[in-house]
């Protein structure tokens, strides 16, 4: 990829190798996968190895524990639905989920569990497409009643990296148990809504999740080595995920390969953030919402769904919510998700506060993985590492990959 049609120049492309490099050498990520598509083009590095102490090489087809950066893919299940009109956006969810129905909210967020009023109105599809449900993580109050209560019931917790580790049916029962933390509509939360979409699909469709999406997204797509697990004869391109220390640095294995939590079909698929996949597979993706639903001359999801999907979809009272939210935790984040807003599943830039500009889509992943789309350049960029957030390392090798990246464009 040089600067001829791309509009990238190989000088540039070799600086944003060389910082990548730099994270590699300073022994604190084994190794990443990038991936920089424009237009025809696509360029790829994979730097370092698979583990911390050496081994396999990071590849071009390493499989990656994709974390939240599940949630920009799985919502395309809801967008399906949509498309034809089997859900509608202002649908109570109440028919499919009955164990949301007739909620009770707290009548302040960090109180107790036993102070509550009803709601105003039903949870609706749109309230979970925006993460505006009532129902969502409050990482700068883990202590309060509420939190303590999604460990406690073990809607999260069980199996680490807050995945659910229960089938659907006794993951909603759990949650049903539970008030609403806001009124529905009223508040962006993070990460809830969003497993709760994958099960409303299934509900509707009569079908697993994993079914509905590899037939309608992933095989369409060629997305051949994405899913909620790693099969046995890909399992040698799975690294572990790595949590370090965060007061030594030290290389801790959250999750092995063999043996590990994506070695096998989960009892439940989450939508929040239970996917494998791979740059290439991710790349289809991303580069099917820039060309409006298209892939090739086959349409996956209807212009508007993609439109619908990738520009803020948050009032100005919960965008200023959501970002007050996103400054207060800079330092748990490491500087990741200020970006000003929400579409269905994905966040939406809607101010200019680094080097991407307004209308980049796409979101970050505790596991260290970063995907996002910029209409604007026409532009994917995917950052893969499996090094953990419990420190600022992977964070930082995102940030830079992201200012190298805006720096290499020469048009």
């Amino acid at each position: 990829m040089g600067n001829g049609k791309s509009g990238l120049s190989e000088a540039g492309l070799r600086r944003l190798r060389e910082v990548l490099e730099a994270h590699v050498e300073s022994k604190k990520i084994p190794g990443l996968v990038a991936l920089v598509g424009r237009g025809d083009e696509t360029h790829v590095e994979a730097i370092g190895t698979m583990r911390h102490d050496g081994g396999a090489p990071m590849r071009r087809d390493t499989i990656f524990r994709m974390a939240s950066t599940s949630k920009p893919v799985a919502v395309a299940g809801t967008m399906v639905l949509l498309d034809e009109c089997r859900v509608r956006l202002d649908d109570p969810v109440d028919p499919w989920l009955p164990e949301l129905a007739d909620r009770q909210v707290l009548r302040t967020p960090d109180g107790p569990l036993d102070d509550t009023v009803p709601a105003h109105r039903p949870i609706t599809v749109r309230d979970l497409l925006t993460s505006t449900c009532g129902l969502g993580l409050n990482t700068t109050a883990m202590g309060s009643p509420m939190m303590r209560a999604y460990f406690e019931q073990k809607v999260y917790g069980e199996n680490g990296w807050l995945l659910p580790a229960v089938e659907p049916d006794e993951w909603m029962r759990r949650l049903g148990t539970l008030p609403l933390m806001y009124q529905p509509g009223e508040r962006w939360l993070y990460n809830v809504c969003d497993d709760v979409l994958g099960v409303l699909v299934a509900r509707v469709t009569g079908r697993p999740f994993e079914e509905f999406l590899r037939e309608r997204i992933f095989e369409p797509l060629g997305m051949k080595d994405t899913a909620f697990h790693v099969p046995a004869d890909k399992m040698h391109r799975l690294p572990p995920l790595y949590a370090p220390d965060p007061r030594t640095g030290e290389f801790t294995v959250e999750d092995e390969a063999e043996g590990g939590r994506h070695s096998k079909a989960p009892a439940f698929p989450s939508s929040g953030g239970g996917l494998d996949s791979t740059v290439d597979d991710y790349h289809a993706y991303f580069r099917m919402l820039l060309d409006h639903g298209m892939h090739g001359d086959r349409r996956i999801l209807s212009r508007p769904a993609v439109e619908l999907m990738t520009t803020n979809r948050l009032t100005s009272d919960q965008s200023a919510a959501m970002q007050a939210w996103a400054r207060s935790v800079v330092h748990l984040s490491h500087g990741q998700g200020q970006t000003g807003g929400w579409g269905f599943g994905m966040t939406v830039r809607t101010y200019r506060g680094d080097y991407a500009p307004v209308g980049q889509f796409g979101w970050d992943g505790g596991a260290g993985t970063s995907t996002y789309a910029d209409p604007h350049n026409q532009l994917v960029g995917i950052l893969l590492t499996q090094t953990g957030m419990s420190t600022p390392d992977s964070a930082r090798a995102i940030h830079d990959f992201w200012t190298t990246l805006y720096q290499a464009m020469d048009d």
